[in-house]
């Protein structure tokens, strides 16, 4: 029997405001000592009451308008019951039947073709504290608690289970935290754990509507590592069900070294939260003018803006996507544009020009320094990167382009000062290249002689010959060219 995937997600992502959701501690607290940025409000001591962050609430209205949900005019929160040893109160203060996002959409593209996945809702809550476990000297096994993460803002969003595959599941966590992203309401980095995700996976037979049990997968901490977990599990109720055997509803963990999704608890049944409003805090009610007022501010959002890319500056769409991946990303690529330096090439290059260097050589520096694109920028700006480029067309060769490149970022000089400094300019007056090409010609008799029998391919050769004897500064067009005139003419 062939069998479907079905895949649902629910993503939880910390929002990047100052103070948690419901008291004014701070959330910067990554880097210092457990149980430090705690006050009696979300140590949960008796008598204290949440006052709801009002930045929080505008970041999920943002993130919900961005993908096409229903705001409502009501909204509440509701305290959510389960005894866990991260949980303060007891209970988490949430959403559950009026969240301040309904029914929308994302558009994902998979397999060379664009999806539309459904997204259910969007809600708020606050986080959990954090479990650390660890094993005495002796063997024995404790944990101990941090409520530094307890109280700090935590948006929710679950996807309906359209997703068909891992690769998909993988499309939409990317898309989804590229948006996020570009709204600036969080970091969304999946390894420090403020853009996290739990799959729900089924299979069932194809043509049918009906569901195996399923399982939520938990402990993925990347976009592989999701793509990886979800292709196991997969695999794994494929084959517990074509051997007919019984497959259950639980909770089942990704383990990273065996690369195996691992039983942690069953889940027969759904865990009764025992949902009720929360007394302490009194209903939202969002006004369609508020709304609209958030709506204007939105910025405009990568798949908006990889279209606009491609149709105004006649890029590919592969380009696009990527030079559209981050809001910085696109800020430098368009900020490179106005720069009075690029404009000394024609119109119709510069984009693609900047577009080359970026995804190429500068990738690559930022790949080997370990920086993104706003620190790269603090040491080439757009309007030394248009210089460079412009440099690379009238004064040296891409090889030596390239080396200035790395050299500006290291030193932040401009392209012209390192040139000028260390004699790099290329040469391009024939007189000056002549005798270095009559020497190479002498001296590579077997080259010369492939040339003349119709081996086109040897002058390449004897172009990094003259290349390399003039340490790259042989503009390779003119040096082409006069050897083909004396091999020719001989």
């Amino acid at each position: 029997m062939n069998f479907e995937t079905v895949i649902g997600l629910e993503v939880h992502v910390q929002l990047l405001t100052k103070s948690k959701m419901f008291c004014s501690c701070s959330t910067e607290y990554s880097d210092a000592p457990p149980n430090t940025f705690v006050c009696p409000v979300c140590l949960a001591l008796p008598g204290t009451l949440p006052v709801i962050n009002q930045q929080a609430v505008e970041y999920t209205i943002m993130t919900a308008l961005a993908l096409h949900c229903h705001i409502p005019g009501y909204t509440k929160f509701d305290r959510k019951n389960y005894p866990y040893p991260d949980l303060m109160k007891g209970y988490q203060i949430s959403q559950y039947d009026a969240p301040l996002g309904q029914r929308g959409w994302l558009d994902i593209e998979a397999n060379d073709q664009r999806k539309r996945i459904g997204i259910t809702r969007v809600h708020l809550e606050e986080d959990v504290a954090k479990l650390l476990h660890r094993t005495s000297v002796n063997g024995e096994s404790y944990s101990l608690v941090d409520v530094n993460r307890s109280g700090v803002p935590l948006m929710e969003i679950v996807g309906e289970p359209d997703l068909r595959s891992p690769e998909e599941a993988r499309q939409y966590l990317m898309k989804l935290r590229s948006i996020v992203r570009y709204l600036r309401v969080s970091m969304a980095n999946m390894e420090e754990g403020s853009f996290r995700c739990d799959a729900n996976i089924s299979i069932r037979p194809e043509n049918s509507t009906e569901c195996l049990p399923r399982a939520e997968v938990k402990n993925m901490n990347s976009f592989r590592a999701v793509y990886r977990a979800l292709e196991y599990e997969a695999r794994r109720q494929r084959k517990v069900a074509t051997e007919g055997k019984r497959l259950v509803q639980e909770t089942r963990g990704w383990v990273e070294k065996t690369g195996k999704t691992v039983s942690m608890r069953s889940k027969e049944y759904a865990h009764d939260y025992r949902y009720l409003p929360e007394p302490d805090l009194p209903p939202l009610i969002i006004s369609q003018e508020r709304v609209n007022d958030i709506e204007s501010r939105l910025p405009e959002l990568p798949g908006t803006k990889r279209d606009r890319f491609i149709a105004e500056y006649r890029l590919s769409t592969y380009d696009a996507s990527l030079l559209t991946s981050s809001r910085e990303m696109a800020d430098y690529f368009e900020a490179c544009l106005k720069t009075e330096e690029i404009k000394q090439l024609p119109q119709g290059k510069r984009a693609k020009e900047i577009g080359n260097w970026l995804l190429g050589e500068a990738s690559r520096i930022m790949n080997a320094k370990n920086v993104d694109i706003s620190e790269f920028s603090r040491h080439v700006g757009p309007s030394q990167l248009g210089e460079l480029i412009v440099c690379s067309h009238n004064t040296i060769n891409t090889a030596t382009a390239k080396a200035v490149l790395e050299e500006m970022f290291d030193t932040g000089k401009r392209a012209n000062d390192i040139i000028n400094q260390r004699g790099l300019s290329q040469i391009s007056d024939a007189g000056a290249i002549d005798a270095e090409v009559t020497r190479v010609i002498a001296s590579n008799h077997q080259a010369v002689a492939d040339y003349k029998a119709g081996k086109a391919q040897s002058i390449k050769f004897l172009v990094g010959q003259v290349m390399k004897a003039t340490r790259g500064r042989a503009n390779p067009q003119v040096v082409t060219e006069l050897l083909k005139q004396k091999l020719e003419g001989e």
